[in-house]
């Protein structure tokens, strides 16, 4: 099995509804937000029909990880109907709680259908291959291709990653949601900075993730391009908001995502 799809396959915890998402190592790096957001959503799924497949995630970091320790999810059944389901999901590391989430799943119900995006901007053979826009986070990056253009053409900062995973993926679509999740939240907080002019890789200023939603909308295909197209539409008190379209290689919009990070200044040293 690859790295990421060991990294993203939970297994049972000590006790019942509870869930052990493996490391990413390594020691002593900060923890991947993704990787919270992918395990929480496969260890909520654990406990649902597979007719029900994702609706929405609603995270919130409560602390930092750290990248080389496994992860508890313990999964709480809120509701369990004939069309829905509910779960609350905490994750803990030593004890200590790291993020705490809502997850919501439904069957397929039918009814009136919009959200497309044509032309799709660029063609992502033809660009360079980037990978992510600030440090390395914990990820195994050689089995994603990505590839990210910034655009002010219009005045407005637009992010659009466009990303692939390069290795064998089973049919399954909660699978595919799950990938998702894990690779829509790196350095998504970025364009809150670059707004201003400033950025993750810079380390300007304090980051990092406090709130991530993602809303389902359509199948992803994970192992197809897809691309995340974001923006920033306000930031204050040293938080600032990004929301974003996952599309998919057809052009419809698989999923809505947006994200609260912190993007503080950082505290001066004081004169001696």
């Amino acid at each position: 099995m690859s790295e990421l799809l060991s990294l993203l396959d939970v297994h049972p915890g000590p006790s019942e509804d509870s869930w052990i998402g493996p490391a990413s190592g390594p020691e002593g790096k900060r923890s991947f937000g993704g990787q919270f957001m992918a395990q929480t959503l496969a260890a909520a799924a654990r406990t649902v029909e597979s007719t029900k497949l994702p609706t929405s995630m609603h995270l919130q970091f409560l602390r930092g990880g750290e990248a080389g320790d496994d992860v508890e999810y313990t999964v709480q059944r809120v509701f369990d109907g004939r069309t829905a389901s509910h779960r609350r999901v905490e994750s803990r590391q030593a004890d200590r709680v790291m993020t705490a989430a809502s997850v919501s799943f439904s069957v397929p119900l039918p009814g009136p259908e919009h959200g497309r995006l044509v032309p799709l901007p660029q063609d992502p053979e033809s660009l360079p291959r980037t990978g992510p826009v600030g440090p390395a986070p914990s990820m195994p990056l050689d089995e994603i291709d990505i590839r990210v253009v910034d655009d002010r053409s219009t005045g407005e900062f637009v992010r659009r990653l466009w990303w692939r995973v390069e290795i064998p993926v089973p049919d399954d679509p909660l699978l595919h949601d799950v990938i998702a999740a894990y690779v829509c939240d790196v350095y998504m907080i970025d364009p809150a900075l670059q707004v201003h002019g400033h950025s993750m890789r810079a380390r300007t200023h304090r980051s990092g993730t406090t709130d991530s939603s993602i809303w389902f909308h359509r199948p992803v295909r994970a192992d197809r391009w897809n691309l995340l197209e974001t923006r920033s539409p306000a930031a204050a008190r040293g938080r600032g908001v990004i929301t974003g379209s996952l599309v998919g290689a057809d052009g419809e919009i698989a999923a809505t995502v947006a994200q609260e990070g912190l993007i503080a200044e950082r505290e001066k040293p004081s004169e001696s």
